[in-house]
């Protein structure tokens, strides 16, 4: 017997699919424009072929601003991810306090982020600071403004701070699907807490985690707005990131050339790494339902 498909369903999700691609294809399309093109003002324009694209390729500042990024996700994903897992394993799974908890947890997302970078600039101020001032008590020399290292510290804290309630609660909703035979089973057959986190747990996040990982990578990857508001990229170019630098590049210097190739560039390294993510961790999730 031959299946009949019902695609009704598509006329009512093709309006936002034609919103969707208008508002990304328009944008898009005007950058891939000026990245080909040159204009000495007056709205007039020149072909430059791939000129943008080689002198962005070339660019040792796309290399440092690339450095910095990859070292800023990674430190980010290494520092988020397990520390989610494991406050979605301390929080209750049911009662009163799961509920608080979750609450609680939700809070930082809540808090738009040029106010979440200007809360960190105001808190690490050594002069009207509480972590400032705090530090300065201990006879801690703390400046995020001078110290390239204090500064990193400072960001990395702030995006710690900030996001790691998404991935906690990513993991518990992952943790509540596991029916609760999976631990009456585990509890007869003796199992301790670290192979039922193991064995139990962990696969049963993969589908998650995947989403946590993916989420966390692209916008730590993209960011803009808090480390902008506390470091504005310094000291020096110690904390300028690929989205600061674009900015830069864009509305500092005016060469929107340079600042489109850079923008599509910067796109197609995101996407890159996304499928590669993507594609690693549903092959180990594969693996492990094997």
């Amino acid at each position: 017997m031959e299946k009949t498909f019902n695609n009704k369903a598509w006329f009512m999700v093709l309006p936002v699919v034609l919103l969707v691609a208008f508002s990304a294809v328009v944008p898009l399309m005007t950058v891939v424009n000026y990245s080909v093109q040159d204009t000495f003002g007056n709205n007039q324009f020149f072909w430059a072929g791939l000129q943008w694209f080689e002198e962005v390729l070339t660019s040792e500042r796309l290399h440092d601003a690339l450095i910095r990024q990859f070292i800023f996700s990674a430190v980010i994903l290494a520092l988020e991810i397990p520390l989610g897992i494991a406050v979605s394993l301390c929080i209750p799974k049911r009662g009163v306090w799961s509920s608080f908890c979750l609450v609680l947890m939700a809070l930082p997302l809540l808090i738009p982020w040029n106010v979440v970078g200007t809360i960190w600039q105001i808190f690490g101020r050594v002069d009207i600071g509480l972590l400032g001032a705090t530090m300065a008590a201990l006879g801690i020399d703390y400046n995020y403004t001078q110290n390239a290292a204090h500064a990193w510290i400072t960001i990395v804290v702030m995006d710690v701070w900030h996001w790691t309630s998404l991935v906690a609660l990513l993991c518990f909703a992952g943790l509540q699907s596991i029916p609760d035979a999976y631990y009456q089973a585990a509890k007869i057959d003796g199992a301790g807490r670290w192979k039922i986190f193991r064995y139990i747990e962990l696969p049963k996040m993969n589908r998650v985690l995947l989403i946590a990982v993916l989420l966390r990578f692209m916008d730590s990857f993209m960011i803009y707005t808090e480390p902008f508001v506390v470091t504005g990229g310094g000291p020096g170019n110690s904390t300028t990131l690929l989205s600061i630098d674009l900015v830069k590049i864009a509305l500092g210097q005016f060469d929107l050339g340079p600042a489109a190739a850079f923008s599509i560039i910067y796109f197609l390294i995101i996407l890159l790494l996304s499928w590669v993510f993507y594609t690693v961790m549903t092959n180990y999730g594969k693996g492990e339902g094997r």
